[in-house]
């Protein structure tokens, strides 16, 4: 990830100093005097990033269009349009600009997340990063591209904002065999989401399913919480068993284990090495747990 070592070295220190929890968004929803200043305009007018397909921007088809959306959202200047008033945690949809470029963005600042009873305080951000690491390496790609940065309200969250295809029943979508919804099941398991709602999902026409508001994923404890059970005890597919195979090996034996720990604790790296190893171990999907509620309320 673009900077990704020193997006980590921001989060500690951060957290260092209590989180941030006492630098909440100002209560009328404006940024800060000491919002970062916007990249010099350029003459000619900025790129869209990624290009305009009928008017709607498409998600990233190659690792070059990935690279250059991981480096926009790191280091472009970020301008708050509005706030989704609908989100447990303050979230800002914004435009991001920089190097002639531009596109739409979520920026989730840690000063307004929500103290949980069953996640440490100003963690959230480290888990939707997290979420991205694990989805990218293991070739899921159901997470959009998502950086940790500063913001006008300080250190955040800032993901790609996807334009979901309006057109789906996302119900319908929900209760169906769709194989990009399989794998994203099967991802929700290993990151152990604790949400998985009807509303984060985004399916985009005529390309992948992507899935939003992983904040609360990574706990130690078993508490898998989904609309996605429709597949409960089945095998898994071949292209589900094939990912966790990759994901195995680069949490063992190569460095993401140790991406991970920048933003997880130690015991929430090894119980997801744990899950993964469970996985493939019984190669099914999980059940429902008998002592969580198996489904998030609302469900959409």
């Amino acid at each position: 990830m673009a900077d990704a070592a020193a997006s980590s070295r921001a989060w500690r220190e951060q957290r260092a100093r209590g989180g941030g929890r006492s630098a909440r968004p100002p209560s009328g929803g404006e940024p800060s005097k000491a919002a970062p200043q916007k990249a010099a305009p350029h003459k000619a007018p900025a790129q869209k990033i990624p290009p305009q397909i009928d008017g709607t921007a498409r998600h990233p088809t190659s690792a070059a269009d990935e690279a250059a959306l991981l480096d926009l959202l790191a280091t472009g200047a970020l301008d708050v349009q509005g706030r989704l008033v609908d989100a447990s945690n303050a979230t800002m949809y914004c435009t991001i600009t920089g190097g002639g470029r531009e596109a739409a963005c979520v920026y989730k600042p840690v000063a307004g997340e929500r103290p949980l009873w069953d996640f440490p305080d100003g963690t959230l951000a480290g888990r939707e990063i997290s979420a991205y690491l694990v989805s990218r390496a293991a070739g899921f790609d159901v997470v959009p591209p998502t950086v940790y940065r500063d913001g006008p309200f300080g250190p955040g969250m800032c993901q790609l904002w996807i334009d979901a295809d309006g057109t789906v029943d996302l119900v319908e979508l929900a209760r169906s065999d769709d194989a990009r919804l399989r794998q994203m099941a099967v991802f929700d398991a290993v990151v152990n989401n604790a949400d998985r709602k009807i509303g984060h999902l985004l399916p985009v026409t005529g390309g992948p399913l992507y899935g939003c508001d992983h904040g609360v994923c990574f706990g130690s404890e078993y508490k898998l919480r989904t609309v996605l059970w429709q597949w409960r005890g089945k095998p898994l597919t071949s292209a589900a068993l094939t990912a966790l195979d990759r994901l195995k090996d680069l949490m063992t034996n190569r460095d993401l284990a140790a991406e991970l720990a920048n933003w997880l604790t130690a015991a929430e790296v090894a119980a997801t090495i744990r899950r993964v190893d469970k996985l493939l171990a019984r190669k099914v999907h999980p059940l429902p747990p008998a002592d969580w509620p198996a489904v998030p309320w609302p469900p959409i």
